[in-house]
């Protein structure tokens, strides 16, 4: 399973929970908020100032290593 920058942060929340911790991690606070849900991982980034490309990789070496 794999994330990529043009899924919802909802898309992501229903693929895996856990990466709300993530998103938090990288100053992405806004998880529970009605809007973020529709808004893609790549506009959210770029709302708050983030590299899209480092949280990209931050929720999908989550994902690869939440199974080990």
């Amino acid at each position: 399973m794999k994330a990529t920058k043009d899924m919802t942060i909802g898309e992501l929340l229903m693929m895996d929970r856990g990466a709300a911790a993530i998103l938090m991690g990288n100053g992405m606070h806004c998880v529970g908020c009605p809007s973020a849900a529709g808004e893609t991982l790549e506009e959210a980034s770029m709302v708050h100032g983030m590299d899209v490309e480092k949280l990209m990789q931050d929720i999908n070496d989550y994902l690869a290593n939440k199974g080990e």
